[in-house]
């Protein structure tokens, strides 16, 4: 069996939706982050391979996880993050819960309703931004908002994502009941351009997404680092633009993916509006302070 690093797809930390440890993240944090992130995106490959038995597939993401326990010498991404995490008394437990996560996209292939989903966020998604939380050393208490924004983003990426996910890897993330809800079938999820009934389905799914994001309202500006935080306000608003897109368009027959000009705008409105609402809360906190 060959390791797991020969069946990366090529796809690298600048080939993402979002940010991942730009310039914004301070250098001394961008080194955990980037370990992190290759060690991931090694495991998403491996999951998400095209040719590859699933139970090649599993042999492979338990290997890299005993590579990150220091049970095996194991693959070289796995020794990197675990020196990385060794360094900062970091825990391995985020790496292990995405390593969950892609095992169930090895397995299960359909989620019955929303609350199945979201549990699968919970391992898929949430815990990437709780490590780069627990690298900048931040509060606990964020991990609510995190769990959000964090859970909105994996359900943008879905339905952007759902025919090739269907037709390429028969996965449906869409979830099963709303699919009946609106008369749609999984099939339709194949088609070049979407049903009324699936299309009415995407829609309420990014509306459910919609609430998430609200969830998180105000998760920047509660961060101390003030460099994480505009970089989660700049993830925020290219997560807005892209539900914008999604709530008018036709996943499978438009393009729901944001352009480079699209991107720009949404960084540098995310960097003004957290710059503003980092202001406005350190002055509400100041008030608050006084007034005790």
């Amino acid at each position: 069996m060959n390791g797991a690093i020969d069946l990366r797809s090529g796809k690298g930390h600048r080939d993402e939706n979002f940010p991942v440890a730009s310039l914004l993240i301070s250098a001394k944090h961008r080194g955990p982050i980037l370990a992190f992130y290759e060690f991931v995106r090694t495991a998403d490959d491996v999951a998400d391979h095209p040719t590859l038995d699933p139970g090649d597939k599993i042999a492979h993401l338990d290997a890299l996880e005993a590579g990150l326990l220091g049970h095996i010498e194991g693959e070289a991404v796995a020794r990197r993050l675990r020196a990385s995490l060794d360094e900062r008394q970091l825990s391995t437990r985020h790496a292990q819960d995405l390593l969950t996560a892609f095992r169930m996209d090895v397995t299960k292939l359909r989620y019955r309703n929303w609350d199945e989903l979201i549990e699968y966020c919970s391992y898929s998604a949430m815990p990437v931004g709780r490590f780069v939380l627990d690298v900048h050393g931040e509060s606990r208490s964020l991990w609510t908002a995190n769990d959000a924004l964090c859970a909105a983003l994996q359900i943008n990426n879905h339905i952007q994502d759902c025919r090739a996910d269907y037709t390429d890897l028969d996965r449906v993330y869409v979830p099963l009941d709303a699919l009946a809800a609106s008369g749609a079938g999984i099939e339709d999820l194949g088609a070049p351009q979407s049903s009324a009934a699936l299309l009415q389905c995407l829609h309420g799914l990014a509306h459910r997404t919609d609430a998430l994001l609200q969830e998180s309202r105000g998760f920047a500006a509660m961060i101390g680092d003030f460099r994480l935080s505009l970089e989660v306000a700049v993830i925020t608003a290219l997560a807005r633009r892209i539900l914008g897109l999604i709530k008018t368009r036709d996943p499978l027959s438009e393009n729901v993916h944001l352009t480079r000009i699209g991107v720009m705008g949404g960084t540098l409105k995310g960097v003004a509006a957290g710059s503003l609402a980092r202001l406005a809360w350190g002055g509400l906190a100041s008030h608050r302070s006084k007034d005790a």
